[in-house]
């Protein structure tokens, strides 16, 4: 691995996506990008007795899926990195008790999809691991609850909340040959412009997509001309408009290179309000609808930013501003299947 810049990860010894899995709730199933999912559960309790027993079979299940596309098992995985939005990351630490194979935690709220993928690529590529497992979720009650209010309190929300994303990613990293490799990595500035509105997420997280983005593409002398799509976490209605502003007055016009996954998770007319968030927001779309594109050679070489918002209910009590970060993965496709 290469350092490039001030931030940027060159992986320099062939990184691939061996695999990725992507589980969701029922709200993700009926939006628009339902079918490129590998299973969707038809409640938010997914059969277990509680939201947070439920959100561990969300991640569990993803990984699970995620091994039975390599052809893998349990034990091949020399380390797996995972974290969710819980307090202590109890989601990811369950699953890894279960997994009973090395194990990082990781913490980066709603970036903490890419975090993961980038911290496994680099571990494979210095030849720490043979393949390393990426895994993360979040699920919309478990969310409110720790977050917000409980679900019963029936508390309004502004235009500018965004809707947690129930659901799981997973991926496998290695330096076998496959379709898709892994070719570079941002990690992200902890950032803070004083926003304090724990409803208007979006707005908070939009200055560290641009930072991660700007410093990408200076660290790597690129332009957005070079990506086929530059996707961000879940900067949602709200953020993606602030997003684009700021990258313009730097010179990097990327209207006609942006989405954002909080935006495409959701139809109009399913009431999520300014879009998709959570740890799984990102995490879905990447590992289902992005993974399909580039499989299809619809896509070829794809930025994904995942935008996280690092607050805690006690520090918003406080009056304390949010603190935000992103880290970007860049996913290219070899067209081993032509």
């Amino acid at each position: 691995m290469r350092k490039m810049g001030k931030q940027t990860w060159l992986y320099e010894n062939n990184i691939y996506l061996t695999e990725g899995a992507s589980v969701t709730g029922p709200r993700e199933a009926q939006g628009p990008l339902g079918g490129t999912f590998d299973q969707s559960f038809n409640d938010l309790h997914c059969g277990e007795k509680n939201w947070e027993l439920a959100e561990r079979k969300l991640l569990q299940t993803a990984i699970d899926l995620c091994l039975q596309k390599a052809n893998l098992q349990k034990s091949d995985i020399d380390i797996l990195l995972g974290g969710d939005l819980l307090n202590q990351i109890i989601s990811a630490n369950y699953v890894a008790r279960s997994m009973a194979v090395p194990f990082l935690g990781m913490f980066g709220a709603c970036s903490t999809s890419m975090e993961t993928l980038a911290v496994g690529s680099a571990l494979v590529d210095a030849g720490f691991a043979n393949y390393a497992a990426a895994a993360t979720s979040s699920h919309y009650a478990t969310a409110e609850r720790q977050y917000r209010y409980p679900t019963e309190y029936g508390g309004q929300k502004p235009d500018t909340a965004t809707t947690t994303v129930t659901g799981a990613g997973a991926g496998i990293v290695s330096k076998k040959k496959s379709d898709i490799r892994i070719e570079s990595a941002t990690i992200g500035k902890v950032m803070d412009y004083q926003m304090n509105n724990p409803f208007d997420m979006g707005s908070a997280m939009a200055p560290a997509a641009y930072d991660t983005i700007k410093t990408h593409l200076q660290d790597l002398g690129r332009m957005p001309s070079d990506y086929d799509l530059i996707l961000t976490g879940d900067l949602s209605s709200i953020g993606s408009p602030i997003l684009k502003d700021m990258l313009k007055e730097d010179g990097f016009n990327v209207d006609m290179k942006h989405n954002d996954c909080g935006l495409m998770i959701y139809s109009s007319d399913q009431q999520a309000f300014a879009g998709g968030s959570g740890c799984a927001c990102s995490a879905v779309v990447t590992y289902g609808h992005i993974l399909s594109e580039l499989r299809k050679g619809k896509l070829n070489k794809v930025l994904v930013v995942a935008t996280g918002a690092l607050l805690s209910p006690t520090m918003v009590q406080q009056k304390e501003t949010i603190p935000t970060i992103a880290h970007g993965v860049v996913f290219m496709r070899e067209g081993l299947n032509e």
